[in-house]
């Protein structure tokens, strides 16, 4: 008989993308994954440790695994394990710990596995492929932990990722996402040194990739808007299989938290950026990540805030209540804020967020958009629902449609939280006129006031 394994996964895509390298190395070896209700012999925990609540959520089910799967054998993989193998070693049920990323095949080896692949060759649950082309990070944002568990910057040979989007273009994977743990970092150890015509950075990556036939698109997951530079706008805007979609950190409006975070822009350049952006691309969608209570943000910082984030315009706002990490400069800052007036300010940009996303919704009204399907109804199969190149979600009514299929829509209405649309056919013509410039400060001050 078969071993059966079990695979549970926490945090962000980079890790997801490592659990799909372990998860095809022990098919390789024999294993194959245990169904619902069935024992698995071997389990495998990949953890995230930005948070205290998500090293609570992988201790959390390990002991869940442990309990479920009685004479279980678990290994335990990713930051967390790499930051506090210790905790992880002494949790009962806990067979292995993977304590620093270069020793995942090391650690399997009791299992079967020699090496860990050069790739991937599908995404198990999903409908786009998440491709890690690079580790580590070289910043020491204030708030973050990431730095001290991840510091050693890695980033893969450009043909071994075309190689491997390959496999996946192959496999019928319509979406490839590029990923990383800092993606703006690829190939900085390949270039330092160097001449400029010798570089292979994310520009330089993404030309390659794009040339590889198929009917597919690639996007990209978050950037520093530092890192966006005149160059990769060129590559980007010039590449109609690239989404018109970019995720741009920018975690706070206000210059003085910027400064208290380390962060490496003030607002006036990361505003800048923005309108080069939206001058280049038909109607771009800009998300971003904010972090709302930091410490010593005052009522003003986040007024300031609200005010980039409107004069922005981004469609989608990942929202973080400021939660203290141990080991990080901002756990022990002075001014830490309220439980309940971190949780106000969330709320107000959470509305804000609301308002920016169905105004960016109405603006899409009669454009045609390439649609991922993501999820067909059981009950219904003809309605169904996807993400669309601008990274908006779409439901549709469309006879003969299956998950996983790339198909164009025209958007016929806008709700609050998503677009209605209709299909035709793949060859029509999208609609291109420019995103206008919203009358972003209606209710704030000036729009000076933030250059100040």
């Amino acid at each position: 008989m078969q071993p059966t394994c079990r695979i549970v996964t926490f945090g962000c895509k980079a890790n997801q993308y490592d659990t799909q390298v372990v998860r095809e190395s022990l098919l390789d070896v024999g294993f194959r994954e245990a169904v619902a209700g069935e024992l698995a012999e071997l389990c495998v925990v990949n953890t995230c440790t930005v948070t205290h609540q998500a090293d609570a959520d992988g201790r959390r089910a390990i002991r869940r695994l442990a309990r479920e799967n009685p004479g279980t054998r678990i290994v335990v993989m990713g930051c967390y394990a790499s930051r506090d193998p210790q905790t992880l070693r002494s949790i009962p049920g806990v067979a292995a710990v993977v304590d620093h990323p270069d020793r995942v095949a090391e650690v399997l080896a009791p299992f079967g596995v020699r090496r860990l692949p050069n790739g991937i060759s599908k995404f198990a649950g999903h409908h786009r492929a998440f491709v890690k082309v690079q580790d580590g990070c070289l910043l020491n944002c204030t708030f973050c932990i990431i730095p001290q568990v991840r510091p050693s910057l890695r980033s893969r040979p450009p043909q071994e990722i075309e190689q491997e989007v390959r496999r996946l273009v192959g496999a019928g994977f319509h979406e490839i996402v590029l990923t990383g743990i800092h993606l703006g970092h690829y190939g900085v150890e390949f270039s330092r040194g160097r001449p400029r015509r010798e570089w292979c950075r994310l520009s330089h990556l993404i030309q390659r990739l794009v040339r590889i036939p198929g009917d597919w698109r690639l996007r990209l997951s978050s950037l520093e808007a530092t890192e966006v530079t005149d160059e990769l706008v060129d590559v980007l805007a010039g590449e109609s299989r690239v989404c018109p979609h970019l995720h741009l950190c920018l975690q706070s409006g206000s210059d003085t938290v910027l400064r208290a975070m380390k962060r490496r822009y003030r607002v006036a350049g990361f505003l800048r950026r923005v309108e080069q952006i939206r001058h280049r691309f038909d109607r771009p969608a800009l998300t971003t990540d904010v972090i709302v209570g930091f410490p010593g943000e005052t009522e003003r910082d986040f007024d300031q805030t609200l005010r980039v984030c409107e004069q922005a315009g981004f469609s989608k706002i990942h929202i973080f209540p400021f939660s203290p990490r141990s080991g990080t400069p901002a756990a022990t800052m002075p001014g830490q804020l309220a439980p309940e007036v971190i949780q106000e300010r969330k709320t107000r940009l959470a509305a804000l967020e609301s308002e920016l996303a169905a105004r960016y919704y109405q603006y899409l009204l009669g454009c045609s958009l390439q649609v991922l399907v993501e999820r067909v109804s059981e009950v219904e199969p003809q309605r169904s629902a996807g993400t669309a190149c601008r990274y908006v979600p779409v439901r549709f009514i469309a006879r003969r449609t299956e998950a996983g299929e790339l198909i164009s829509l025209r958007v016929v209405e806008a709700t609050a939280s998503h677009l209605r649309g209709e299909r035709e056919s793949r060859g029509a013509e999208p609609t291109h006129f420019g995103f206008p410039v919203l009358p972003v400060l209606n209710r704030f001050t000036s729009a000076q006031s933030l250059e100040a």
